[in-house]
């Protein structure tokens, strides 16, 4: 049986039954931009009898995958995010994101199951340009909220993933009237399963820690990386590749990826730590990795987007870093490879230097 759509739900400013909404997505796929598309695709399947759906991952960690989830579970995290932001029947809602991705056609579900007015925009990185209306709530990437930081006053709440949002942006929306939460989550878990408040929080503080949403339990395996017990939106456990620290049965601090760490003459080093001490210092795109090495086994290096900076080591001298945190060369590269969504692909954008 197909999922039933709130009879308040909007696209767009305007109401649909089942079936009017099944053309619609048939004209979007038809005549749509790319972006338009994808919404039509999702749609009919959301439409479809079928009680799963096969979503892909960002493939910014590897290969992108085809993981099923239940449309049930999906229904279960958006009365979640429903409960926990306020969200009620009649409240709008601004889609800027890509639909091909998990966090993206959450957006969707939670207009369809909650009855909100959804209204959608090209995902790009500028998504508030040309809009004049004000909305309740709204999910980024760090790319678009740090291009919107002057028309956030339009909306209430913003909810920003898919990549770690770094002390420079924090400092930026510090001030904002706007209530703004990073999130953690990712396909397996169907989008955000914790989150934590950053507007009124500074770059400085050491309010760092996730809090989980109601009916989730987490714990640590021996890796130190969470693992989350879940059942209203996954049948088994998701053991994940993020390296955390348990502050308690409801808060965690997120470390960094598993698969990401530096073994550098047997010191073992978390890029994202490194990268969070340096992401004040440094105006451009950048990431800490790690090249072989003869002496050492892995040497710790500094890859930078864009023109060089000059001083750049004497600048990075001043962080809060330990001397074998301090990079042994740094590159530049004119442009990282990312995901449609923004987030920096390590390993494509690294072999750029070695090519």
């Amino acid at each position: 049986m197909p999922v039933k759509i709130h009879e308040q739900f909007k696209l767009n400013g305007h109401g649909y039954s089942n079936e009017e909404l099944k053309e619609v997505a048939y004209s979007l796929i038809k005549e749509g931009a790319d972006f338009e598309q994808e919404i039509g695709d999702f749609l009919l399947d959301w439409l479809s009898a079928d009680s799963e759906l096969t979503i892909r991952t960002s493939g910014s960690t590897g290969l992108p995958l085809g993981i099923p989830l239940k449309k049930q579970h999906m229904v279960n995290s958006a009365k979640v995010t429903g409960d926990y932001f306020g969200l009620v029947a009649g409240d709008r809602v601004l889609l800027c994101l890509s639909t091909g991705y998990i966090a993206g056609k959450m957006m969707l579900v939670r207009a369809m199951v909650l009855g909100l007015e959804l209204d959608f925009v090209a995902p790009t990185s500028r998504p508030l340009d040309g809009i004049n209306k004000s909305y309740k709530f709204c999910a980024m990437v760090p790319l678009q909220l740090e291009s919107s930081i002057n028309k956030l006053n339009q909306i209430q709440t913003v909810i920003v993933g898919g990549a770690p949002v770094s002390s420079q942006l924090m400092k930026l929306i510090a001030d904002s009237n706007t209530k703004i939460f990073e999130t953690y989550g990712m396909t397996e878990t169907v989008t955000h399963v914790a989150v934590r408040p950053l507007s009124q929080y500074g770059p400085e503080s050491d309010h760092e820690a996730f809090e989980i949403l109601p009916d989730i339990a987490i714990s640590q395996d021996d890796r130190k990386c969470l693992v989350i017990n879940a059942p209203n939106i996954s049948d088994d456990p998701v053991i994940t590749n993020d390296i955390v620290e348990l502050i308690s049965e409801k808060e965690f601090l997120w470390k960094g990826r598993f698969d990401n760490v530096i073994n550098s003459g047997g010191i073992k080093l978390i890029p994202e730590q490194i990268e969070q001490k340096l992401s004040l210092l440094i105006p451009s795109r950048f990431f800490v990795s790690a090249l072989p090495d003869l002496k050492l086994g892995q040497k710790l290096i500094l890859v930078v987007e864009g023109e060089k900076i000059e001083g750049l080591r004497e600048i990075i001298s001043k962080a809060d870093l330990e001397k074998f945190e301090l990079p042994k060369e740094i590159f530049y590269v004119t442009a990282f490879i990312n995901t449609t969504n923004g987030k920096i692909i390590r390993e494509k954008s690294l072999s750029l230097i070695k090519s």
